[in-house]
C-alpha cells in the first residue's frame, strides 16, 4: 500500500467498544504498566468516553485495531483578551502504534480535535502530550 493511502483514514469518536485497543495505545505512551495500573487506565479512559469535556477521537487500522488515538480537554479559566469564553483545549494524548506510524494518522488525530474545539468555541489550544522525535510545539488557534 502507498504511504498516502493510509493517512486518508476516517477520524471517529471513539466508543466503548475501543477500550481494549485505547488501552494498548495509551500503555504503549507509558510504558510498563502492572495490572493495577492497567486497569486504572481503563476506568479513566471508560469515564472520558462519556465525558462532556473530553474527546477522544481514533484512527482505525487496516484489518482490525486502531492505527493512532488522541484524546482534547476543555476546561474553563477566567475570561481574558482573545480567549472566548475562558474556555481552553488541551491535546493530552497522541499515540500511533508503531506499525502504522509516518502516514500522518497523528495528525489526522490533531486535526480532528481541533475542529472539535472550534466547534466549542475554544480560542487557544495545547499540545499536553510528550512527542518523541519532534520539533517542540506550540499553542495554536484552532480557527487556523
Amino acid at each position: 500500500m502507498r504511504q498516502g493511502s493510509e493517512s486518508s483514514r476516517t477520524v471517529r469518536q471513539a466508543v466503548a467498544y475501543d477500550l481494549v485497543e485505547l488501552v494498548r495505545l495509551r500503555a504503549l505512551r507509558s510504558g510498563e504498566l502492572d495490572g493495577d495500573e492497567l486497569d486504572a487506565l481503563a476506568v479513566a479512559l471508560w469515564e472520558q468516553l462519556a465525558a462532556d469535556d473530553v474527546r477522544v477521537l481514533v484512527v482505525d487500522a487496516e484489518g482490525e485495531g486502531l492505527a493512532a488515538c488522541g484524546i482534547g480537554t476543555v476546561d474553563r479559566r477566567p475570561p481574558r483578551p482573545g480567549s472566548r469564553g475562558g474556555r481552553a483545549g488541551h491535546v493530552v494524548a497522541v499515540v500511533t502504534d508503531p506499525d502504522h506510524r509516518r502516514h500522518d494518522h497523528g495528525g489526522a488525530v490533531v486535526r480532528g480535535l481541533l475542529a472539535w474545539f472550534r466547534d466549542h468555541g475554544v480560542s487557544r489550544v495545547e499540545l499536553r502530550a510528550p512527542v518523541e522525535h519532534a520539533p517542540p510545539r506550540r499553542a495554536v488557534s484552532p480557527s487556523r
